[in-house]
């Protein structure tokens, strides 16, 4: 026998496995976000262009024999609508802590604040309607309702989201490793409050 006889078989090496992808810097849900919030960015700056053009256009604003806006009645519903972004901070805190009980409160008083602010802005226009102030009342009327109710629209999606994560915050659906859908709705919610801090003076005060 020859020394040949006594090795062992070599076994084949088995490719090392791949190494693991890295975790994208911006999760798909994010960035959905962010191009949804640029869409409507870009929506609401064709709008305040178009009510600007109008209103340097215009030598008096608003027109005569036009009703005037609730400049009262909208600072406190503007302070409704920013104290909002207190509870949905709160909210976020919540779940990154996982404290069901915080989470659930928060979250229905955002969306009991929203729901205030949008029951307060419907009053005061049927009470502008009432006043003649309406869509076919000329460019003061139709940029006013055409704006503003854009933003109003928006804030009653927001509104039914929230409605949405408090009835999944309530299944126990939001953990705190498991909430992005919970940080989207955050992330809408300031969106629209900041658009109203731009909006209310613009609007209200010019």
């Amino acid at each position: 026998m020859d020394a040949g006889t006594f090795v062992m078989p070599r076994r084949p090496l088995r490719p090392a496995p791949p190494p693991a992808a890295p975790a994208p810097a911006l999760s798909n849900t994010r960035l959905a976000m962010l191009i949804l919030i640029g869409t409507e960015s870009m929506l609401f700056a064709g709008l305040i262009g178009t009510f600007l053009v109008f209103r340097l256009a215009a030598p008096v604003w608003p027109p005569a024999g036009q009703a005037r806006l609730p400049l009262a009645v909208t600072w406190a519903n503007t302070l409704v609508l920013l104290a909002s972004a207190l509870p949905m901070t709160a909210a976020l805190r919540a779940v990154r802590r996982d404290d069901q009980h915080a989470l659930a409160r928060a979250l229905v008083v955002t969306a009991l604040l929203g729901t205030l602010f949008l029951a307060v802005q419907g009053a005061e226009w049927v009470r502008l309607l009432h006043q003649g102030l309406t869509l076919a009342s000329g460019t003061y009327g139709a940029t006013f309702y055409v704006l503003i109710g854009c933003h109003a629209a928006h804030v009653l999606v927001a509104v039914a989201w929230l409605v949405a994560t408090v009835l999944l915050a309530g299944l126990g659906r939001f953990t705190a490793s498991r909430h992005a859908a919970l940080e989207m709705c955050g992330i809408y919610w300031y969106f629209v409050c900041g658009l109203w801090v731009i909006l209310f003076p613009l609007v209200y005060l010019t």
